[in-house]
């Protein structure tokens, strides 16, 4: 009988108990397998702003030129504006605004919308990236001239652009061409079509849409879309005038919404 000696026979032992125990530790091996989960950023907005207080005074002013004709008390109810009802301000929030004239009518409302993804693989901003594609492609935006509509910016398809003013994101039907000669695609107005805007947050759209309800006048509603990070801001300015053989200046109003709409970018990055 072969002689072991006992430090060698220890050392073996210990060697195959080690050894063992490796190999029937199924966590020990789930634990070397499994990869690292990476998780997305948040997006860079927490909070949203008080939406009726968004808005300067001297803009709303500018905005609503029938409320100056109002007593003093009256003027105060129509800036103060009326939040929209949301049942979580954390993700959105709202606030219209109305003014009446002898010759026209005003709306505005503002809209603040902030995505969060609930895919700890998907970003924030990722997430606002889809709602916003999917709002820009509702908004059936012409394709600018020599585009074909698979090659139109934001990858959207919608018909070719004809000139006539897409519907508005609230849903009003589309106007007739021939009573919206500034809409044309041709002329000195031609920019004046619905399309995409450069230089507004991460991306924005402009909607500008004329309609006529039964016999009543016209009304015009601008609507400018953007986003920035994960939040989706949309502004809508409506004018509907007393006559109803009077068309609203499509250019006075764009220029007026998208000037409000890059205010609030601003005031968002702030």
């Amino acid at each position: 009988m072969a002689y072991v000696p006992g430090v060698a026979l220890l050392a073996a032992l210990v060697a195959g108990c080690s050894a063992g125990s490796d190999a029937d530790d199924p966590a020990a091996d789930s634990k070397a397998s499994s990869p690292a989960v990476t998780t997305a950023p948040p997006g860079k907005y927490r909070t949203l702003p008080e939406s009726c207080r968004a808005v300067p005074r001297s803009t709303l002013k500018d905005l609503l030129p029938g409320a100056a004709t109002l007593p003093e008390d009256q003027q105060e109810k129509v800036y103060e504006g009326t939040a929209t009802v949301t049942y979580d301000t954390d993700r959105k929030v709202g606030c219209r605004w109305k003014s009446d004239a002898p010759d026209s009518s005003r709306n505005l409302s503002i809209d603040f919308e902030r995505v969060v993804s609930y895919d700890p693989a998907v970003s924030d901003d990722d997430r606002a990236r889809d709602v916003y594609a999917k709002k820009e492609e509702a908004a059936a935006l012409p394709a600018p001239s020599g585009v074909t509509p698979s090659e139109k910016p934001g990858g959207s398809a919608s018909a070719p652009g004809d000139g006539t003013p897409s519907g508005s994101p609230g849903g009003a039907a589309s106007a007739t061409p021939s009573a919206d000669p500034s809409a044309t695609a041709t002329g000195p107005d031609a920019d004046l079509r619905p399309r995409l805007l450069a230089g507004l947050g991460d991306a924005a759209f402009l909607d500008d849409a004329l309609t006529r309800t039964g016999s009543t006048s016209q009304h015009r509603t601008v609507s400018v879309v953007f986003r920035t990070s994960n939040v989706i801001v949309t502004v809508q300015y409506t004018e509907q005038p007393a006559r109803f053989t009077e068309v609203p200046d499509s250019r006075e109003l764009q220029e007026k919404a998208q000037a409000l709409a890059r205010n609030l970018a601003d005031t968002l990055s702030d």
